[in-house]
């Protein structure tokens, strides 16, 4: 086992579940800070990135973060606060799991999914960021939601290439256990689809029948989305995932 153990933020979510035993079973001792610790076997930090309480205490002695703690709210703060202690704690490894599309969607959550790249990047501490699109699991949340309605809304020119959680968890994985290597080229699935297509299979699955409904996304975020500001550019060299949405929803739905 290593002396110095990596610390990883978000450690019981998803991607979290997907990416400590990756770590661990290369070897490596694994510290997680949570608001909720629990006695699976890895050591639990408690604490809060937006009180900061705890958060020294998670970073020390830990030469590599892995930041995967995110919400749909103050992300840039939590971040910032996970920095300010790391850089005190003498980190030498800081790995951000970021969303492709945070520098072109103008939503208020992507600005401080860019925000956070930023101020990892600025931190002095020698960083990887790697932007993925969404998982399979939240398109599966999402078409779930939707389909509860009497009429599916399918929002016009929405397109998403969703990937699996698991091959960015080996993805990040590999770059927590590598060098430093800055922004790496984006994560995305095999295929792209628009709403429509991402909730036939589910439906069928799931035995229901329902009318889609086009819909238009209005403002500036219904534009960026229709020009696909939220898909990683053409020509920027993405990674591509194997694991379709269709082989994802065979196996979470049977």
């Amino acid at each position: 086992m290593t002396t110095s153990p990596i610390l990883v933020t978000g450690g019981t979510g998803t991607l979290g579940g997907h990416v400590v035993p990756l770590l661990r079973s290369c070897g490596h001792d694994v510290r997680i800070l949570t608001r909720h610790p629990s006695t699976d076997g890895v050591d639990h930090v408690a604490g809060d990135l937006l009180t900061g309480e705890g958060v020294e205490a998670a970073v020390a002695g830990a030469a590599t973060v892995l930041h995967l703690a995110g919400g749909p709210k103050r992300d840039d703060e939590a971040t910032r606060t996970l920095v300010r202690a790391a850089s005190r704690a003498g980190v030498r490894h800081l790995v951000y799991i970021s969303v492709v599309g945070a520098d072109r969607v103008p939503l208020a959550w992507m600005r401080t999914k860019l925000e956070s790249e930023r101020a990892v990047a600025e931190s002095g501490i020698p960083w990887t960021a790697l932007r993925a699109a969404q998982f399979h699991d939240l398109a599966l949340t999402m078409v779930e939601k939707m389909a509860k309605l009497p009429v599916f809304p399918v929002p016009g020119g929405l397109r998403l290439q969703p990937v699996d959680s698991r091959e960015v968890a080996a993805r990040l994985a590999e770059l927590t256990l590598g060098a430093p290597s800055g922004l790496v080229p984006d994560l995305v699935g095999p295929h792209l689809y628009d709403l429509a297509a991402l909730a036939r299979p589910y439906l069928r699955h799931s035995g229901r029948r329902r009318p889609m409904l086009p819909v238009r996304i209005p403002g500036k975020a219904g534009r960026a989305y229709r020009v696909g500001a939220n898909l990683s550019p053409v020509g920027a060299g993405a990674e591509v995932g194997k694991r379709t949405w269709e082989e994802f929803l065979a196996e979470r739905l049977g």
